[in-house]
């Protein structure tokens, strides 16, 4: 499982140190792609084929369906880290982050997420305004 919160910066060759703690559980290869709210999905292949197999049962009669797949795939990268544990991330999904230079790697469960500094600290300060009236809403789903 992935937790935590760690700062680093993007190099000028595109690569960003992934924390001790997520390299193990990444595995040697891992996918990065396109996430929500401008930041990017780091995945262990197992959980990408459980999620690709979850996508592939979506009703692709629906548009919003089609356009969330293309935007997805399309913007998927195999992985790897070099012997310092850095990860190149492309230029299409450094732009789609919004990353110029410093970031925030973090862990969420079965997932690892990239985001630009600025951006992470605004989602982060705005939820952390509404954390309880959040968790006062999922209390209903069983958490």
């Amino acid at each position: 499982m992935f937790m935590g919160e760690y700062q680093h910066s993007i190099d000028d060759k595109g690569r960003i140190i992934i924390p001790a703690k997520f390299r193990e559980d990444l595995g040697e290869k891992f996918i990065v792609t396109r996430g929500l709210d401008n930041c990017l999905f780091v995945y262990p292949l197992v959980q990408w084929k459980v999620l690709e197999e979850k996508i592939k049962e979506l009703p692709t009669s629906h548009a919003d369906t089609r356009a969330f797949v293309r935007m997805f795939f399309s913007g998927a990268v195999e992985a790897e880290l070099d012997k310092q544990g850095r990860v190149v991330i492309p230029q299409h999904l450094r732009e789609h982050a919004r990353i110029e230079r410093d970031a925030y790697v973090i862990g969420v469960s079965t997932k690892v997420e990239i985001w630009s500094k600025e951006s992470w600290e605004n989602y982060s300060n705005q939820a952390q305004q509404s954390y309880e009236a959040i968790a006062e809403k999922i209390i209903d789903i069983g958490i």
